[in-house]
C-alpha cells in the first residue's frame, strides 16, 4: 500500500551537508503554508514566519547561532507574537504556544523533505542577535530557527543506530503494561513474534 505521508515520517532525517545553491522560492513558499497548515491549540495562531534567503544574513545569523553547523540557503524563524497571545487572552505560561512552535517545524521539515529538500531545526542561539539581525518588533520572540537546503548527497550522514522502535516505547491502558500486552505489542502484521532491536 502506498503511503506517502508514513513514507515522509519514516525516511526524514535532520541534514547538515548542503549544496551551495539557492532554494526557489515558490518551493519555499510550499514549506511556509505547511507550516501555516499545522495543528494550533484553539486555532490561535500566535506565531510568526521570518523567511530568510539573503547570503550575507544568513551568515551573520550563523555567527549568533551556535548551533547551527550546517550552511543553509534559507532559514524560516518561527516566533510568538506575544500581541496576538495577548489579545486571545492565553497566559503567557501557556504550554501550547510551544508546542505549536513544535508542530509548525514539523510540518515545515516534512514539507521540505517530500519536495526534495534537506532541513533541521536549530533552537542553540542568541535571541538577542536573532532579534537584531533580522530587525524583530518587540511583541515577536524568536523561538526556532528551521534550516533548509538543497542535500550533498555525496557526503555521508553519520547515522546513530536506532536502538528504539514503538514496541519499547509504549505501555498498553496503564503503566507499565502486563506481560502478554507486551508480547502482543510485539508481534507484527504476521503474527509471529520478534525481538526487540
Amino acid at each position: 500500500m502506498n503511503q506517502p505521508v508514513l513514507d515522509a515520517i519514516r525516511t526524514r532525517r535532520v541534514v547538515r551537508s548542503l549544496l551551495d545553491r539557492p532554494i526557489d522560492r515558490e518551493l519555499l513558499g510550499c514549506v511556509l503554508d505547511a507550516g501555516r497548515w499545522a495543528t494550533s491549540a484553539g486555532n490561535r495562531r500566535p506565531h510568526r514566519f521570518v523567511a530568510v534567503q539573503d547570503p550575507l544574513t544568513l551568515r551573520v545569523l550563523r555567527a549568533v547561532s551556535p548551533g547551527m553547523f550546517q550552511r543553509p540557503s534559507a532559514v524560516i524563524l518561527i516566533c510568538i507574537d506575544w500581541d496576538r497571545v495577548a489579545q486571545n487572552q492565553v497566559s503567557r505560561n501557556d504550554k501550547t504556544l510551544y508546542m505549536d512552535v513544535g508542530t509548525s517545524a514539523q510540518n515545515m521539515m516534512l514539507a521540505a523533505h517530500a519536495l526534495g529538500l534537506a532541513s533541521g531545526p536549530v533552537t542553540s542561539f542568541s535571541k538577542e542577535g536573532v532579534q537584531a539581525v533580522l530587525n524583530l518588533p518587540k511583541h515577536l520572540s524568536p523561538e526556532m530557527l528551521v534550516c533548509f537546503g538543497h542535500p550533498d548527497t555525496a557526503v555521508a550522514e553519520k547515522r546513530t543506530p536506532r536502538k528504539l522502535n514503538w514496541q519499547n516505547m509504549t505501555d498498553w491502558e496503564r503503566f507499565p503494561s502486563a506481560p502478554s500486552q507486551v508480547i502482543e505489542s510485539k508481534r507484527d502484521e504476521s503474527g509471529s513474534e520478534r525481538e526487540n532491536p
